[in-house]
């Protein structure tokens, strides 16, 4: 195991994967996105810095929320960030649906599908007489 310090609070933890900060920094950043999450239904029309007042989480990782596809906006709503291709706004994730699509097939070009081998063709039987000695 790998001991660091958290990033949040500074304290030594047991290192296991995913971000850097502790369980209890953990336990804490969760319940202020189950809140944050709460809010957005209550609130449909809050901006990005309404909801960062509101329950104390900075802008940014509400953002990362949003990127990581936990958050999700209504079309109406005035939240959006930008896809990381293309620019267009999204309400979620981190490519529109067109990049997305782009990328799919692209990727699916490049990969060679297997061909068929041609038929082998069998010998073709005659019918001739064969004498035993």
């Amino acid at each position: 195991m790998e001991v660091r310090n958290c990033k949040t609070c500074g304290r030594l933890y047991n290192y296991l994967g995913g971000p850097n900060i502790c369980e209890a920094c953990r336990a804490d950043l969760e319940k202020k996105f189950q809140n944050t999450k709460e809010y957005i239904r209550e609130n449909p029309r809050a901006n990005i810095q309404e909801i960062s007042e509101a329950n104390e989480v900075t802008p940014q990782q509400i953002r990362q929320w949003i990127r990581e596809e936990r958050l999700q906006f209504a079309d109406d709503s005035p939240v959006g960030i930008e896809c990381e291709i293309c620019g267009a706004t999204i309400r979620t994730g981190k490519y529109c649906e067109n990049c997305k699509n782009k990328t799919a097939d692209a990727l699916a070009k490049s990969i060679e599908k297997p061909q068929a081998p041609p038929p082998v063709q069998k010998p073709k039987k005659e019918n001739k007489m064969r004498f035993i000695q």
